[in-house]
């Protein structure tokens, strides 16, 4: 796409940037006057685009003119943007690709030439999430279980890894205190600290990176074997569609790909300058924020759009200005500011709206810091947060290796075209929607849990909360456990020795690749607190299943180059890999002693992760209670064993001498953790991560994958497979069709998440699933799991509604059943709906509050539809997931306010019948008759005349393939 683009009403101003005559821009600032300087940074981004944009029929001119009088614009019309990028992750990218390949199949078929088929917007994809940990440090497991039910029993016994010492030569550096590979070990050989095993070798003295330890390359191969077909997909996907990036696996994950190596800041095509932005299938795309670059997460029907050229269309939104001030407390780290201020803004109402950072505050966060809170905004509902580039920004991309003369470029752009923001008292401050003001001196530690991430735990209040928890009713806190039992202790056999399992007693601690491992700060900060842990003669119980999976090979590099990985894996927490691992429920099982232990004692079990996401039943269906934390607190909590403690009066255990060790005698202080940093945390890391990603690496390179224009489908294949979305494609739309005689498929209640919907995780061996593959000739351990299958809609449309915890009102209990109503029977959801299908019945959804919560999921939207799911019928809506029910043309349509199925009387046995007149109109009121005689009305949520027309097609997959006709 050319950014000048001819015949724009807009080129009169486009001008050469001063001192760089060669580099041209749309100088927008001139366009506006004093309206564009009190507009918010963010929306002078989207203004910029729609001026660039303009073509009079996607873009037209008045649009960019309703962003410019967006102070009375906002919330009242619909506006387009045009990303300069987009970003997908291997799980939602697969089922993008393979839609491409099936349209190329479709445009062949239709009569047009399918090499045409191509993404007109740059397109990156990073394969992140099909790692597993299949090994770690406490058990290497010979016959690993990729996923579905129970474990599996191991071939053989399960042994501990013994890394072999290796001896580093001295490079003869100035301070040496000892030889290297004997350091302090030689000096004291009693002390335990230095007796590590299964640990990256070092020099204690010269930080001399080694070799990745072995668990790493052996879930490395692991996850190239049961993944080929998938690899071979993308690689062959590299090689023949224009404009696509493939980001091999074993790089790291797809947001920290886009902070370290994939974000511009300022794109330059042509010598043509303008902003960077992006939207991604990944739910942290909103991360990039942090650097200045307006990016968010949507769903994978709506960035195959925009990867065809199509606009984005949103709601002119509201934008809240958020005014940070203070200085935060030097025990709290950035995922406590990060949790305060997730708290400040859901508490603000900020959902659906912009949020911009201003005020002094902002100048004292890092890149780390303000990247880390940008993540955060799916948790407050807000579609993005954006930090606007200062002069933190510019010394962060100095230090991480940008190109000096760019940076002069992007400073002088930046500037001319005011989207830089000034420190100075004499700069004027946009004007915002409302202002929200949070001192940064208020903050202290937090965990969330422990089912729901926005349930805030003061650290210091956590014994007494989890207390609370066990007294409460089941819900959303609490467990509802006897008086009399809250003390139950479980003894347990674990190799050769016994432990006791109480309520509050740790199994999982994950340091996991997500929000925070862009950090240095805080995952310095677990390292240091494990190395003062060690030295201190503290451990950590073997039956912990603790993992450390950082979001990319620079975390490990300097949490090496730092001395630190020794200690966290002496604690259990080894590298395992780069990847989606426990965050996405691709957890090792426990061990099965431990499992029994639990079972039979009813215990509930506590898993604490650093990560974003905490649904019930996620990390593992015995561990019922979920921590979020910081990682220095996930490795003190995994040292405590329990959550049931206070750090404040109660040792995390005792030390060599017998004394008791608190928390506070081995946290780390923040100007500690400024010197480790600044000495580790440098530009050639980033050089090396560069490099890395650029020659990718062995396997990936010896991949083998054809080059032909149509994708040679293999009819055998379990992975790939050729959707039907486009069998019916035609040169014309339909008008919508009435929906007659429904049944209602399932009966849902509030906060039905995408997870619900779409697990990601393994595949149950009794689900219709398991029983497909089962069929395909697979065994258990080759089941994988449903992100890993998203390639195959036989798998996903199986998988559609098969969670464990689903709570549908038809059953009364928690399984992935329904009812079919014709016969009475009770079938798993995809048996009844492939029973209503053959009938020729249609199916809708019967929900409640806040349908479609959780990460973005394509599937949530596709799997529904394979199903023969025509409409759901809900109180409310997540965002982005009706959005993608439109995309793939199920009609979302909401209960008038007041209404729901209760007060209607409606008990979902009843039959559906939905008459669309001719012309649908945004947000108009539809009329529903039951087989029992009842008339209500709902809203078709149709926000805007794209939405309509989009449904009209049958979704956005089938418009866009239509344009190739």
């Amino acid at each position: 796409m050319d950014p000048a683009r001819p015949g724009s009403p807009y080129q009169p101003v486009i001008e050469a940037l001063e001192n760089y005559p060669q580099k041209k821009f749309y100088n927008v600032s001139k366009l506006g006057g004093a309206k564009y300087d009190s507009l918010p940074y963010s929306i002078r981004v989207l203004f910029e685009s729609s001026v660039r944009n303009c073509d009079g029929f996607l873009v037209k001119e008045t649009d960019a003119m309703n962003i410019l009088d967006w102070k009375t614009k906002q919330n009242n019309v619909e506006v387009p943007f045009c990303p300069a990028r987009v970003v997908l992750q291997d799980f939602t990218g697969i089922p993008a690709m393979v839609d491409f390949a099936a349209m190329r199949e479709a445009v062949r078929n239709a009569g047009g030439d399918p090499a045409k088929v191509n993404p007109a917007c740059p397109t990156d994809l990073t394969v992140d999430h099909s790692l597993q940990i299949d090994f770690s440090k406490c058990a290497i497991q010979n016959a690993p279980n990729p996923g579905g039910g129970d474990a599996q029993k191991p071939v053989a016994k399960l042994s501990p890894l013994k890394a072999q010492p290796r001896k580093v030569p001295c490079r003869g550096q100035a301070g040496c205190r000892g030889p290297c590979g004997a350091g302090e070990a030689a000096r004291n050989p009693g002390q335990f600290s230095a007796q590590i095993e299964n640990t990256p070798i070092l020099c204690p003295f010269h930080l001399q990176p080694v070799p990745e330890p072995e668990t790493v390359l052996k879930n490395q191969e692991m996850e190239f074997g049961r993944n080929r077909e998938r690899l071979q997909f993308f690689k062959w996907s590299s090689k023949v569609f224009k404009n696509v990036s493939i980001i091999p696996p074993e790089t790291g994950m797809a947001h920290q790909v886009n902070l370290e190596y994939l974000s511009r800041v300022v794109f330059e095509v042509k010598d043509f300058l303008y902003p960077d932005s992006v939207v991604g299938t990944d739910s942290h795309t909103t991360m990039v924020n942090g650097l200045g670059i307006l990016g968010w997460g949507v769903g994978g029907i709506e960035t195959e759009a925009v990867m065809l050229g199509m606009p984005l269309t949103l709601t002119l939104p509201e934008v809240v200005g958020c005014e940070l001030t203070g200085t935060a407390s030097p025990l709290a780290t950035s995922i406590d500011i990060v949790v305060s201020i997730t708290k400040h803004l859901k508490q603000a109402d900020v959902a659906g709206k912009f949020v911009e950072f201003f005020g002094s505050g902002v100048s004292q966060l890092s890149v780390a810091d303000r990247t880390t809170i940008a993540n955060m905004c799916p948790e407050y509902g807000a579609i993005l947060s954006f930090f606007p580039v200062d002069n933190v920004t510019l010394k962060h991309l100095k230090h991480t290796g940008f190109d000096k003369a760019k940076l002069e470029v992007m400073e002088a752009y930046l500037k001319a075209v005011k989207l830089f923001r000034s420190d100075e008292s004499s700069s004027r401050e946009p004007e915002y929607s409302q202002v929200v003001q949070i001192s940064l001196s208020s903050i202290i530690p937090y965990v969330s849990g422990p089912k729901r991430s926005q349930d805030r735990v003061a650290v210091n209040n956590m014994k007494s909360d989890f207390q609370a928890c066990l007294n409460e009713k089941s819900g959303v806190k609490g467990f509802q456990i006897a008086v009399e039992k809250q003390n139950d202790i479980v003894p347990v056999q674990y190799e050769g020795n016994e432990y006791k399992l109480s309520h509050g007693c740790i199994v999982i601690a994950a340091v996991i690749s997500c929000t925070n491992n862009c950090n240095p700060s805080v995952m310095l900060a677990a390292g240091l607190l494990a190395k003062k842990a060690v030295e201190a003669g503290l451990v950590v119980k073997p039956y912990i299943r603790t993992s450390l999976s950082p979001g990319s090979g620079m975390v490990t590099h300097y949490l090496s180059s730092s001395g630190v990985l020794p200690y966290l894996s002496k604690l259990g927490f080894e590298v395992v890999g780069y990847g989606c691992s426990t965050c996405v429920g691709n957890t090792a099982p426990l061990p099965e002693a431990i499992r029994n232990a639990i079972k039979q004692g009813d215990i509930i079990a506590c898993g604490v992760l650093s990560g974003t996401k905490n649904f019930e039943g996620r990390l593992c269906d015995c561990v019922r209670a979920n921590y979020l934390a910081s990682p220095p607190l996930v490795v003190a909590y995994a040292i405590a064993g329990t959550v049931r403690i206070d750090f404040e009066t109660e040792p995390l255990g005792t030390g060599f001498n017998g004394e008791s060790i608190y928390l506070r005698d081995i946290w780390p202080t923040r100007k500690e953790l400024h010197a480790v940093e600044e000495e580790c945390v440098i530009s050639a890391m980033f050089k090396e991560l560069k490099e890395k990603m650029e020659k990718g690496n062995k396997r990936w390179n010896l991949l083998e994958a054809p080059e032909s224009t149509l994708f040679p489908w293999d009819l055998k294949s379990t992975y790939i497979r050729c959707p039907s979305f486009f069998d019916k494609l035609a040169k014309e739309p339909v008008s919508p069709q009435p929906i007659e005689n429904a049944h209602v498929l399932l009966y849902l209640g509030d906060s039905v998440t995408t997870d619900h919907i779409s697990p990601a995780g393994s595949i149950a061996r009794s689900s219709a699933a398991a029983k497909y593959l089962t069929n395909k000739g697979l065994t258990p351990r080759e089941f994988n799991s449903y992100g890993a299958r998203r390639g195959n809609d036989a798998v996903m449309t199986r998988g559609t509604f098969a969670n464990i915890k689903l709570l549908n009102k038809f059953i009364g209990k928690p399984a992935p059943k329904t009812v079919h109503f014709p016969s009475g029977q009770t079938l798993d959801v995809f048996e009844a709906a492939e029973l209503y299908q053959k009938e020729g019945i249609p199916v809708i959804i019967l929900a409640g509050k806040k349908y479609g919560l959780g990460s973005s999921r394509d599937w949530a939207a596709k799997g529904p539809f394979l199903l023969g799911v025509k409409a759901v019928l809900a109180e409310s809506y997540e965002k982005v997931h009706k959005s993608q029910l439109i995309g793939i043309g199920i009609a979302p349509l909401q209960f008038l306010p007041g209404e729901n199925p209760s007060t209607l009387g409606l008990t979902g046995r009843e039959q559906f019948s939905i008459l669309f007149p001719p012309e649908l109109s945004p947000g108009m009121t539809l009329d529903i008759r039951t087989s029992t005689g009842k008339v209500f009305s709902v809203i078709a949520l149709f926000e805007n005349n794209m939405e309509i027309t989009l449904y009209k097609y049958g979704g956005s997959l089938n418009f866009v393939a239509r344009r190739f006709l």
